[in-house]
């Protein structure tokens, strides 16, 4: 590719906001007329942006001739596999890297403020000072899948919960110091791909007084669910791919299913926060709707074998005891879904939570932000569907 292609005569006399100099070397320019230098790149396919200073002559701002010297040193790390974000000699000289103990310490300050739950602040806490001590004095860029398991090991069979809550929390954490530019490389701490091959699943998971199945097991329990005919087997499928609760799916009708738009709006009498919600409907929710129409005899979608009635809760039971899930209850797969979107997708925690019907921040917040999310809830809603036929590398991708 060509490199080199400015002069220091057009960049003055052009007025485009875009100038390019060849093999990712751009320069930039910003509403109020200041330029920046912009060096861009592909990595494992991700588009990345790194800027190198501002254009000019002055102290503090990189000429032509400067910035090709910074695009060299790119290229050459990038030729070798390398981070520039990490690997450039400007860069060693300006970041000092905390340690461990410092970077949750910060992240604890920065985003206590939104937290809503009384209890939370108070395990963050112990999380920092008590479970992971012995990483406090280690330099994050250091903390490696050997310092993780020895974290959590522990308390993986004694006190799954807690193992769980460790690990989801250090990743988290180490995640934070990658975007600060502290780390680089794949999250030790990550479930699904790494430690899942070293460490076995944990015991079932509790969610307050709702016991949830790990959702790393989901697909393998989908598959399982399928096998099981009858009308409940499709209701609890619903459930689950919905992220439902048992009530509004039971008590679902046809006429709140728009077939065209892939919608099904439960009313307000029916939800838990007495307000209309409207559910995303995947492929395999509308199959499921298309095959239970088929043999419909009145309105409700999910009819018990006592006609004009719908399911009972028992029936969903029965189902779970039929297919080998008998330590968990319905309501928990909300759990898993939540686990899932938290641990394995890049979706906002904000359309996560509107997607269980959950009230996300205060009053005021919720009366300036009226839409639904709907468009947003509904490719989470679809890398679900994906991660349950076992598709799960689609999920991470968004």
């Amino acid at each position: 590719m060509a490199r080199n292609l400015l002069t220091v005569a057009e960049i003055k006399a052009s007025t485009r906001t875009k100038l390019r100099d060849g093999e990712g070397l751009w320069l930039h320019s910003a509403k109020a007329g200041s330029r920046h230098w912009v060096f861009i790149f592909v990595r494992q396919g991700r588009r990345r942006e790194m800027g190198l200073g501002r254009y000019g002559a002055g102290t503090g701002s990189v000429g032509l001739a400067a910035a090709r010297t910074k695009a060299d040193e790119i290229r050459t790390i990038l030729g070798r596999g390398g981070d520039p974000f990490v690997e450039m000699e400007e860069r060693k000289r300006r970041v000092s890297i905390p340690n461990f103990g410092k970077i949750v310490d910060e992240y604890i300050e920065t985003m206590q403020s939104q937290w809503r739950g009384r209890q939370t602040l108070p395990a963050w806490e112990r999380f920092a000072n008590t479970y992971t001590r012995a990483l406090r004095n280690i330099p994050v860029n250091e903390i490696d899948t050997d310092a993780v398991v020895r974290t959590v090991l522990p308390f993986w069979d004694e006190k799954p919960e807690t193992a769980t809550k460790i690990r989801e929390r250090l990743k988290i954490v180490l995640d934070h110091a990658k975007a600060r530019g502290f780390r680089v490389g794949d999250n030790p701490a990550q479930w699904k791909g790494h430690l899942d091959q070293m460490m076995p699943s944990p015991k079932r998971l509790v969610r307050g007084h709702h016991p949830s199945m790990p959702y790393v097991d989901m697909p393998a329990y989908i598959a399982k669910l399928r096998a099981h005919r009858g009308v409940a087997a499709m209701a609890l499928e619903f459930v689950i791919l919905t992220a439902s609760r048992s009530g509004e799916v039971r008590g679902a009708t046809i006429d709140e299913i728009d077939l065209a738009a892939k919608t099904w709006t439960v009313p307000a009498s029916r939800m838990k926060e007495q307000r209309e919600h409207r559910v995303p409907l995947c492929d395999r929710a509308m199959e499921l709707i298309r095959t239970i129409r088929g043999t419909s005899i009145n309105n409700i979608l999910f009819p018990s074998p006592k006609l004009g009635r719908p399911l009972s809760d028992a029936a969903l039971g029965t189902v779970m005891k039929a297919t080998g899930a008998s330590a968990y209850v319905v309501h928990g797969f909300r759990s898993s879904f939540r686990d899932f979107a938290a641990e394995e997708t890049n979706h906002q925690r904000e359309v996560a939570e509107a997607a269980l019907s959950h009230a996300v921040g205060n009053s005021v917040e919720r009366a300036y932000r009226r839409g639904d999310a709907l468009a947003k809830r509904r490719l989470l809603m679809d890398d679900w569907a994906k991660f349950l036929e076992g598709d799960d590398g689609q999920a991470a991708a968004n």
